[in-house]
């Protein structure tokens, strides 16, 4: 549904309950996630069940993402966020049923984190691709700068409530606040406040067709390629490999859920204030800023790899989350400007693929070398040197990306 351009982002009621929801239910997912983590090390005591947890949650973005991107072309994208925050609260709310019953056992993690983590596939390319449809095209690095500013305050907000509520209620608590939220998120996306437009895609073809048409898009163009080899190389050798370092590295250093939730809220609050950053200034040069953020992510992950005090270690969080986004939103801005609103949301879950698929494999890696005796901190610092090749390979090989410059 386009908006007139003079309606500030503020006015538009759709845009402001997608927003509110969004916001809603990355707290719930962060709280979630933190929760569990805090349980398996601390209950389970393995840094490699951490791990097998961990990729039972965000393997099936691999196997499903593609599958919800052509269902968020084909179908309404509002019913979907609402019907998979909906579910994801009713996971919730049996995980709390079975901890505060003491059943919560490892296998029911794992099942649970799986069907969590599938339908995040469908979630994640309905709604970045619903917001071309509710602001006009010159709006849309800010809509994104305002989503992803609010996603950043979850980020900071749902660690810190989590690591409160176990701190003095227990992983039992932090569970139903957990469920709580992400049910009001639901609320939220309720498909009559969003008030979407009709669907684009029209065209009546199988669905592998529709996979096929995504892919060929995708890979006809030398930006989208580019930009997804990025954002594989910030998620697997930097964010993927510190996510899981964190918890681990707070236990080893005698830290208690406070500390983790420290380290977790810097990492969002630096998201933040960049992002905040992104969302006034007018970036013209967006590929250079992407490839330039990415060298400095992996430059601050290879400092973090040498720093055994966790009050620095939470510094470095801030500077990492900074950092991060100067390569996301430019590079997102940039290919919901430019993509066929028809394909739109295909093309989304192939970069949501490229941000969050390859986060498992990175676990797997560092879980595995944890487990043979790899020292944490050195696994950070391979990890980081490796992507940081890769960076500096990109920003003298990729023209196309590298020149790349935009009108709004």
């Amino acid at each position: 549904m386009d908006q007139p351009t003079h309606v500030s982002l503020f006015k538009n009621r759709p845009f402001l309950f997608l927003f509110l929801g969004s916001f809603l239910a990355i707290i719930g997912f962060t709280m979630f996630f933190m929760t569990t983590t805090w349980f398996v090390i601390s209950d389970l005591g393995s840094a490699r069940s951490l791990g097998i947890i961990l990729i039972a949650i965000t393997v099936p973005r691999i196997l499903m993402m593609a599958f919800g991107g052509v269902l968020a072309d084909k179908f309404k994208k509002t019913t979907i966020m609402f019907s998979t925050s909906s579910i994801q609260g009713i996971l919730l709310v049996i995980i709390f049923l079975l901890n505060s019953n003491d059943q919560l056992t490892f296998g029911y993690l794992i099942v649970l984190g799986f069907c969590f983590g599938t339908l995040d596939a469908f979630s994640g390319p309905a709604g970045t691709s619903l917001i071309p449809k509710m602001v006009p095209k010159e709006q849309i690095k800010q809509a994104n700068a305002v989503i992803q500013g609010l996603g950043q305050i979850g980020f900071v907000i749902g660690p810190m409530i989590a690591g409160s509520v176990m701190e003095f209620g227990g992983v039992t608590s932090g569970y139903m606040i957990a469920a709580i939220i992400v049910l009001l998120s639901a609320f939220f996306m309720f498909p009559p406040f969003l008030k979407e437009g009709p669907v684009d895609n029209t065209i009546k073809q199988t669905p592998l067709r529709d996979f096929v048409e995504g892919f060929s898009y995708v890979k006809a163009s030398k930006f989208l390629m580019t930009g997804i080899l990025i954002l594989i190389t910030l998620n697997f050798f930097a964010f993927g490999a510190i996510s899981i370092a964190i918890p681990i590295l707070v236990e080893t250093y005698g830290g208690t859920p406070i500390n983790l939730s420290y380290i977790d809220a810097a990492l969002g609050v630096g998201m933040l204030v960049s992002t905040a950053i992104i969302g006034i200034v007018k970036i013209r040069r967006r590929g250079l800023t992407s490839i330039v953020g990415l060298i400095a992510t992996l430059l601050v992950a290879i400092a973090f790899s040498q720093i055994p005090n966790l009050y620095i270690l939470t510094s470095l969080a801030f500077l990492i989350g900074f950092t991060m986004t100067f390569v996301s939103i430019p590079f997102f801005t940039s290919a919901q400007e430019d993509t066929d609103p028809r394909i739109m949301g295909r093309v989304m879950s192939i970069v949501f693929l490229a941000m969050n698929g390859f986060d498992p494999l990175a676990y797997a890696g560092v879980t595995l070398l944890v487990s043979r005796g790899f020292d944490i901190q050195s696994i950070i610092l391979y990890f980081s040197i490796i992507g940081l090749l890769i960076a500096l390979v990109t920003l003298w090989r990729g023209k196309t990306y590298r020149n790349y410059t935009s009108n709004y």
